[in-house]
């Protein structure tokens, strides 16, 4: 018979928090997202701090708990213990009625509060307890509480259930953390060698991985740093305990080049998860996101745990291998992902996956207290992206249109809503008006109509009617970015076209400037970061603006071409200023042309905007009508940026012409005879108006260098990732135009690479 091990050779229980065990083992029926409108983290913090500070002396808050059941731990913090009736709370934040709240996501409020009633109970020693859910609503700051006594036994007998649900899964991925480790710790580069400036670039992400620091890496294309930082990562996430790596990019080729390097990595067992949007996921986009609309929304939590297993089990979810063992459940590809993204090692998605302000990744790592690696590829692209994020404009126009056809039990809101923006009309003066402070007035009334709007759709049998449900949406994420709103941001008033009938409003804007305060939360959220990219020079911009911590480290890998391999040249003699564009046309073609003639094959030129590739194209038809070429166009969908880049044949000779910072700007790759040479027709600086000079003016407040960092910086930038699409590997030979006079000017020069030899 074997020996039973005493109580200090016990294996360590498996810790699982509350809301993770519940979300889990409690959830049934259909995903019903018709409710989607909630508050925000920062509303749910205040909301359960205005009902606890409503309570009795006595009151206890956020109250520790725990209790062992077989191997399992369970953790959390209960809201709220009144331990005079006794009485414990789950308090709930939520907006419209609590009547609507649908009974999926009731039951599961009502399964956490059952667990933190037996962990009291048995911590206490109580036969019985009331539980008391608290819906407060965060518009009318009025509670709904809906209290049940339980004796202890019953709650005992529910929290075994749920654990026993869990127990299985909670082992076998004990057994998968271990075995991913032990893999990780044995991981082998794939290659023979690494190229010129990889295992550099590898070394000092493995170092920031290894220290829970981050990274600011600049190094060239084409030296393999999508495979250099994930073979790093990997290799360090045993030592330092990471349970998870987020990949994030900028642009779908991104995406795409990470998870092709993840598939010759080869490492079993590792779950790779790729994140898409829900619009690029959903298989019904005429259908609304519940039971009664959607088929795979029905029983969708009837079919997960099969679907669940099914995907852990396959470990490569990519969006195709995602979707069939969706489909292959019936049930929906977007939210399957959702569920999965707890269970996955590797998450491949977008930027905004964790530094929107309502992104997934973000919200799992904070609630979870997960250790966590970044790695973000192209990361210059971060600051204007974030500036996005943190950004919102609210649109006359659509809220007109809405207002037209929206039924009567919203008249009084929105003609509330229509008198404060008539006053902000009315006290607007310039085309372009900056306001010293968010309106109080218009956004009290926005938040009424808000509150109002999310109660109205909540009571709306079946499918909400999409203009509407698309204007509250947007009022949300206005009333969101208004919550962060400080001296990071700026809010003005543009003036609008008026509507045949209508009074002239203006759209509101708020706009993020500086979104280095925003991201620093997401920073110091992540145990380590490496951020990377041909272009984050200069460094000290990039870190200010990303809001990156102090002694973040630096690396700059020194280019690994021959420069003989590439000819750079400026054309000293060409101006492509806005006043001087039309007079220097035929001689930017010219010079083009020429070019052309002397080393027939692909190019690609770039240009500031449309209206001036435009003209350019077609002086060059004009002048020159022998050369082939083919132009990007105003929003292009992804079968034609496909086909503009299947143009560039390796025998293939011809110009292609794209906007500089667009997609065919960066992401692209083009080796050996399918790109020699690269026309660049403009500085790249932003366009000079009312919104730019004002950041001009907000960054040199801040930062003392307001045109290089609203002008000089970010444009430098897009030129040298464009010129980078040239030299791909250590074979290729090429040529970059530089084609403006400014070029010479030494501040341009040395933003440029060094190894250009300008």
């Amino acid at each position: 018979m074997p020996a039973v091990p005493m109580p200090d050779e016990m294996p360590a229980p498996t810790a699982v928090a509350v809301r993770v065990l519940c979300a889990f083992a409690a959830k049934t029926g259909d995903l019903d997202l018709r409710f989607t409108p909630s508050p925000s983290a920062q509303e749910g913090i205040l909301g359960h701090d205005t009902v606890t500070a409503r309570r009795g002396a006595g009151y206890q808050r956020e109250v520790s708990l725990s209790a062992r059941c077989g191997e399992l731990l369970v953790q959390g913090r209960a809201d709220g213990f009144d331990p005079a009736i006794p009485r414990l709370e789950e308090i709930k934040t939520h907006r419209g009625e609590a009547d609507h709240i649908p009974d999926n996501h009731r039951a599961l409020h009502w399964a956490q509060a059952r667990v933190y009633g037996w962990m009291l109970c048995e911590q206490l020693g109580l036969d019985r307890i009331e539980l008391a859910l608290v819906y407060f609503n965060i518009d009318t700051a009025q509670e709904t509480v809906l209290p049940v006594w339980h004796s202890a036994v019953e709650l005992k007998a529910f929290f075994e259930t749920l654990c026993a649900r869990f127990a299985d899964w909670a082992g076998a991925e004990r057994r998968h953390r271990i075995a991913r480790d032990q893999a990780l710790q044995a991981l082998a580069f794939p290659f023979p060698a690494f190229r010129p400036g990889q295992r550099e670039m590898a070394a000092a992400v493995y170092r920031a991985h290894g220290s829970g620091r981050h990274l600011l890496a600049q190094a060239p294309t084409g030296i393999g740093k999508t495979m250099a930082t994930l073979f790093a990562a990997l290799r360090a996430a045993p030592a330092q305990g990471t349970h998870k790596l987020f990949y994030l990019t900028a642009k779908t080729p991104g995406r795409r080049l990470a998870l092709h390097a993840l598939q010759h990595l080869k490492v079993q067992p590792l779950r790779v998860l790729e994140l898409v949007a829900r619009e690029k996921a959903c298989e019904h986009p005429d259908k609304a996101c519940h039971g009664e609309s959607c088929p795979l929304a029905r029983g969708f939590y009837d079919r997960l745990p099969k679907a669940r297993e099914d995907a852990a089990q396959a470990g490569w979810l990519d969006k195709p291998s995602l979707r069939d063992i969706a489909l292959k459940h019936e049930v929906c590809p977007y939210h399957l992902g959702q569920e999965v993204l707890r269970w996955s090692d590797v998450v491949v998605g977008d930027f905004n996956h964790f530094f929107d302000l309502s992104a997934s990744t973000w919200a799992l790592t904070v609630n979870d207290e997960l250790r966590v690696g970044l790695l973000v590829d192209e990361a210059h692209n971060l600051i204007e992206r974030a500036r996005q994020m943190y950004s919102a404009e609210l649109r006359p126009v659509v809220f007109q249109t809405v207002r037209k056809s929206a039924p009567a039990a919203l008249k009084k809101s929105m003609d509330r809503l229509h008198r404060q923006w008539g006053a902000l009309a009315r006290s607007q003066t310039q085309d372009h008006e900056v306001l010293p402070e968010l309106p109080s007035a218009f956004m009290g009334a926005l938040q009424r109509h808000g509150a109002e709007l999310s109660d109205h759709i909540a009571q709306e049998p079946g499918d909400t009617h999409g203009d509407l449900q698309a204007w509250l949406f947007e009022v949300l994420h206005v009333l969101r970015v208004a919550e962060v709103f400080a001296d990071h941001s700026m809010v003005d008033l543009t003036r609008t076209p008026p509507m045949r009938g209508r009074a002239r409003m203006p759209t509101l804007n708020i706009r993020n400037l500086d979104p280095g305060p925003l991201l620093k939360p997401r920073w110091e959220a992540a145990h380590s970061a490496a951020l990377f990219s041909a272009t984050l020079r200069p460094m000290d911009y990039v870190s200010q603006l990303l809001g990156l911590p102090e002694d973040t480290a630096r690396l700059e890998v020194p280019s690994p071409f021959d420069p003989s391999r590439l000819r750079v040249r400026i054309a000293q003699d060409i101006s492509t200023r806005y006043h001087d564009r039309t007079a220097s046309l035929d001689h930017l073609v010219n010079a083009m042309a020429m070019q052309y003639a002397e080393r027939p094959g692909n190019y690609l030129a770039f240009f500031s905007s449309f209206d001036y590739l435009e003209q350019a194209l077609d002086r060059l038809k004009q002048r020159h009508p022998t050369i082939s070429v083919w132009a990007q166009s105003r929003a292009m969908c992804e079968p034609d940026r496909e086909a503009f880049v299947a143009r560039f044949a390796e025998e293939g000779q011809g110009i292609g012409f794209a906007v500089l910072g667009g997609a065919f700007g960066e992401g692209i790759d083009l080796p050996g005879r399918r790109l020699i040479g690269a026309f660049i027709a403009t500085l790249g600086l932003p366009q000079w108006n009312a919104v730019n000079e004002h950041l001009r003016l907000r960054l040199q407040a801040r930062f003392g260098q307001g045109y290089d960092y609203a002008y000089l910086f970010p444009g430098l930038q897009k030129v040298v990732q464009a010129a980078g699409r040239v030299i791909r590997g250590p074979q290729d030979e090429g040529v970059v135009v530089l084609m403006d006079d400014r070029y010479r000017r030494p501040e341009v020069r040395r933003l440029l690479p060094a190894w250009w030899g300008l």
